[in-house]
């Protein structure tokens, strides 16, 4: 589907004409499950790339602001819900700007934002869950229980065959299986990664792009111990939440799962062997 500058000024200028003299400019880079374009200096608009994106959009919309008001740190703000057209078949949104560099610009600073991100994620998760939505396709499992990708790490493991460490790795993921998240659900963001943290010298200051979100297992929001922090960033990330040992188990499961269906994109297969050198110091 292609989404251009051009496509996004038609739709505001039908939608929301009070709008409609804004400038508009693709934000690069503009995402995967959603193409996002600056509208004018304080807001964005968000169009999924794909029908199976659809959903997120109204769930943001739905639940977004419930969750901003039990949260101290700044979160993506829906607008206004676009409908279809002929030439945009799909709901879009409007939402307000966030400023702020991302994570994934910034790679010092690992230690305020470990400390930061494990308060975020322990308010998210303290917040009420109880009208969320489960897991399931609309958030592809995210939340949910891990063995549903089993086959599919299989099959990748299969495949990597000796470019990755088969014994570790099977150990990582048989141990993930072992448990199941037995306590009331809890909120999830469901895409916690460093292109979704907005930060500055003092660590996080906003959460963006909701997409992924329910309600369920938290283990899925806790992958960044891997992909994204050293030794001493992760472990004081651990230490910063309130979590069990099995949930961590998970965890490392949801890590090694997608840096194994991911491994020939950049920085999966350095996850795989953080992940592996992990397995190596508990053994």
């Amino acid at each position: 589907m292609k989404i251009t500058v051009e496509l996004v000024k038609e739709l505001i200028r039908e939608q929301f004409p009070q709008w409609a003299a804004l400038p508009i400019r693709a934000v690069q880079p503009g995402g995967h499950d959603n193409r996002t374009f600056r509208l004018g200096e304080c807001l964005a608009v968000r169009l999924p790339s794909h029908p199976r994106y659809e959903a997120q959009v109204e769930k943001e919309a739905r639940f977004l602001p419930y969750l901003a008001s039990h949260l101290s740190v700044p979160i993506t703000a829906p607008e206004a819900v676009g409908q279809p057209t002929d030439k945009y078949p799909l709901v879009w949104s409007v939402n307000r700007w966030l400023p702020g560099q991302t994570a994934q610009e910034i790679h010092d600073g690992q230690k305020p934002l470990a400390v930061g991100l494990a308060k975020f994620l322990q308010e998210l998760w303290a917040v009420s869950a109880n009208a969320g939505p489960p897991a399931g396709q609309h958030n592809f499992h995210r939340g949910g229980d891990l063995g549903v990708y089993h086959e599919e790490t299989l099959a990748a493991l299969a495949e990597l065959g000796d470019r990755v460490n088969q014994d570790a790795c099977r150990r990582i993921w048989q141990r993930s299986l072992a448990s199941q998240w037995d306590r009331p659900s809890v909120w999830i963001h469901g895409d916690v990664a460093p292109g979704n943290l907005l930060v500055d010298q003092t660590g996080l200051i906003g959460v963006i792009d909701f997409g992924c979100m329910g309600v369920g297992d938290p283990a899925c929001d806790l992958v960044m111990a891997w992909t994204y922090f050293a030794d001493a960033g992760r472990e004081l990330f651990r230490n910063s939440l309130e979590i069990d040992s099995e949930t961590w188990n998970r965890a490392r499961g949801w890590a090694l799962w997608k840096a194994l269906i991911t491994f020939h994109q950049p920085g999966s297969s350095a996850v795989v062997r953080t992940l592996v050198a992990d397995e190596s110091a508990r053994s």
